[in-house]
């Protein structure tokens, strides 16, 4: 964690392969997740869409109640910035994992 008071800013690194599980931010009011790529190559994606190929300098903006996964790609490590975006009852729920095959499909997606 790089901060943890104010806004709450954490410099997070995901080992090739490594990603999280499907996660939704919640929030009475305000509330969400900035994500700031600073190195490597990743992976974003919202529930029903397609993924989206992160790479040093791409910006991802999650709305409150967006339920999504983010990790680097199968072959490099991946670095980004995860800001909460300050809130009213904030708390995230940690969903399903996304699927080993979904995951190994993801290059012929994009």
């Amino acid at each position: 964690m790089l901060s943890t008071e104010q806004v709450v800013v954490g410099n997070v690194t995901f080992e090739p392969g490594c990603h999280n599980n499907w996660h939704i931010h919640r929030a009475d009011k305000g509330g969400g997740q900035m994500l700031l790529v600073t190195a490597g190559e990743g992976w974003y994606q919202e529930w029903g869409q397609k993924p989206v190929k992160l790479h040093p300098g791409s910006v991802v903006h999650i709305p409150t109640g967006v339920k999504h996964w983010h990790g680097a790609t199968a072959n490099s490590w991946f670095q980004h910035l995860a800001i909460e975006v300050p809130g009213e009852n904030c708390s995230n729920e940690w969903c399903e994992p996304v699927s080993d095959d979904a995951y190994t499909k993801l290059e012929e997606e994009v």
